[in-house]
């Protein structure tokens, strides 16, 4: 057997289905130009991912294997592999849109073998009683914990009979227009610029999370604490198996650790996966409601810019903007204000996350920007508002994480920064008063809503 692992959201050399296959292969990434073509030239995650495969390319040079690092159209580069005589390709699978559309295309060229790896269950493993997928979570949820077994668990080992298809491989190989060429193996070659986030190993991360998975229910919503996990970008790129993440929590549950909120948030990662699998419109269109938002370019411009004289909402978009992630309780805060504060289109606000977020992935980014307008898969009707001055109150007393990101506000009173009647009439140098009423503008998203209902 001759075949070509496709590596993608597998950036890791352990635990990886892919060298669980034997006979001779070509293992493979391809930074692809469809993707690429819409990012900045300091685009965060071509930095994280370019430094990640690097990785991985010398971890398979340390087994004997190597990978080829591609540039160009997935389906060009495939219909030139195909006539060197591979007998299929075999890749992890991906759920969003494009995604889908490209490994068809891929399949007509050469048989292609999904394998399962992202995510703790496979698409159709969790259905209801009538085969029918669920669109609850809770009931999704018991499902799952009920049908989890040690099987999740089983690491993949590397295959002793792998051999690598030619010799070694070098530098970057640019597919252009039926041309190829080979650059020098630098992110300059991809058209980008080094801007590497700062970011732990996984492993190190893991090393962290022991002291603080007692706290996780508890402290995960402190926007101050560092009580989260911040493993997203390993789980999106798969720099970290998620099997080894849930056997790190088997270990600790035997240690006598509550891990069962943690587990809880990782099946919901499954959860909106499988969502995104069952109905791919929803990357782009509503679940329920005719709700289409107001499009109004001043406040979204206002919005994006962290300008909105709302402290937390600002410091959220500051820290996106400033490091390419944002803590989970405020991204929730920050697109329910996004949708029914400002009753901006939520594809406005999903596509602003997705410009920015280091740990982009598309059915957690669309799914929860879904919950937040009230449109998606989700029991709750289209009434839930948060309100930002109670959250920062609630879960940042002392504005610390406010004062972090927005300088301007170092020296006002914690209290003041949660108070929406001084910040309309505050005078403080350099920070807008806020562009919107809280119950004023909450009060006209209802009404909004009421005359959208089908």
């Amino acid at each position: 057997m001759k075949r070509i692992l496709w590596f993608r959201r597998d950036l890791r050399a352990e635990d990886n289905p892919l060298l669980s296959l034997g006979g001779e292969v070509l293992p493979i990434f391809i930074f692809d130009t469809h993707i690429l073509g819409g990012l900045a030239r300091d685009d965060r995650r071509v930095s994280f991912i370019f430094q990640a495969v690097l990785k991985l390319k010398e971890a398979l040079r340390q087994k004997g294997l190597d990978l080829k690092v591609c540039l160009g159209d997935p389906v060009e580069i495939f219909a030139h592999l195909e006539t060197l005589g591979f007998d299929e390709a075999a890749a992890s699978g991906d759920y969003d849109a494009y995604a889908g559309q490209r490994d068809i295309r891929v399949s007509h060229i050469l048989h292609f073998r999904y394998l399962h790896d992202t995510y703790i269950f496979e698409p159709n493993e969790i259905l209801k009683e009538d085969k029918t997928p669920y669109l609850v979570f809770t009931p999704f949820y018991n499902k799952a914990k009920a049908h989890f077994s040690k099987q999740h668990l089983s690491a993949y080992t590397f295959a002793e009979d792998q051999r690598l298809f030619g010799a070694s491989y070098e530098g970057v190989t640019v597919f252009k227009e039926q041309q190829q060429a080979c650059l020098p193996l630098a992110i300059e070659s991809l058209g980008f610029s080094e801007n590497m986030p700062k970011v732990e190993s996984p492993q190190i991360k893991l090393e962290q999370l022991k002291k603080t998975l007692s706290f996780y229910q508890h402290d995960r919503d402190d926007m101050h604490k560092e009580a989260t996990s911040h493993l997203s970008c390993d789980l999106r790129f798969g720099t970290v198996s998620v099997r080894t993440v849930l056997r790190f929590l088997a270990e600790q549950k035997k240690q006598g650790v509550q891990t069962e909120p943690f587990f809880r948030q990782l099946v919901f990662r499954d959860f909106y996966a499988y969502l995104l699998y069952h109905f791919p419109y929803l990357e782009k269109e509503n679940y329920k409601y005719r709700f289409k938002g107001i499009e109004d370019e001043v406040k979204y411009d206002l919005f994006c810019k962290g300008m909105t004289g709302v402290p937390l909402i600002d410091a959220g978009v500051r820290e996106l903007l400033g490091t390419g992630l944002m803590h989970n309780r405020v991204r929730m805060v920050c697109a329910s204000f996004f949708t029914k504060d400002l009753l901006l289109p939520w594809q406005w606000g999903e596509a602003f996350f997705a410009k920015h977020l280091l740990d982009y992935d598309a059915a957690s980014n669309v799914l929860s920007w879904q919950w937040s307008a009230g449109t998606g898969i989700d029991p709750q009707p289209y009434f839930r508002i948060f309100n930002p001055y109670m959250q920062s109150k609630k879960f940042d007393k002392e504005a610390r994480y406010i004062k972090k990101w927005v300088p301007e506000l170092a020296f006002a009173e914690a209290k003041r920064l949660h108070d929406e009647a001084f910040l309309h009439t505050h005078g403080i140098k350099g920070y807008p008063k806020p562009i919107v009423c809280h119950k004023e503008a909450s009060q006209k998203a209802l009404e909004y809503f009421k005359g959208r209902l089908n």
